[in-house]
């Protein structure tokens, strides 16, 4: 994957394949420590031991129209490669956690990309469910929820492409 819109998308589209009701995506950048986190926390319908095992492995995956999954081996792989680290922890029907940590200041970090075109997109695609996300700094913190945005617009759909615009923009403002 050429940037980390690319990652975020898969493991949010992850989440809404198990089924959550309720998504929070966390991106901590902290400069002092040189570190970017990425934590993604569901409750979707979760995994058990054996499978959170294998689920790094490419040539493992749940779905059907493929033979293999490479979202979550690439995230972990991208994130070694920096010097940082990957974790994925899971219970049946309680969701899963996956952390990714990178060193800021290592030459194989990838760009950011478009997180808030994805997750714009991602929002207004999926109206159902509940999405959280967080993005704090040193010295900084945004936070869009979903649900109060939601309440704010009335009964004007995400999907909108006015508003979708509006949200993209508000989320790029906020994270830059």
């Amino acid at each position: 994957m050429k940037d980390f819109s690319m990652h975020i998308l898969d493991i949010l589209q992850n989440s809404i394949v198990a089924k959550a009701t309720k998504i929070e995506f966390t991106i901590l950048k902290e400069k002092q420590k040189d570190l970017l986190t990425f934590i993604f926390k569901d409750n979707g319908c979760g995994m058990d031991a054996e499978t959170v095992e294998r689920v790094t492995n490419p040539f493992f995956t749940t779905r059907t129209t493929r033979k293999v999954g490479l979202g979550l081996p690439l995230l972990k792989q991208n994130a070694e490669m920096t010097g940082g680290t990957f974790s994925i922890s899971s219970v049946p029907q309680q969701g899963t956690i996956v952390t990714a940590t990178f060193s800021l200041s290592h030459i194989d970090l990838k760009p950011m990309g478009d997180v808030a075109g994805i997750l714009v997109l991602t929002i207004s695609s999926h109206q159902d469910i509940h999405f959280i996300f967080t993005h704090k700094t040193d010295d900084n913190e945004f936070v869009f929820d979903s649900q109060e945005v939601k309440e704010a617009l009335d009964g004007v759909s995400m999907q909108n492409p006015e508003i979708m615009s509006y949200l993209k923009e508000m989320i790029e403002e906020n994270i830059t």
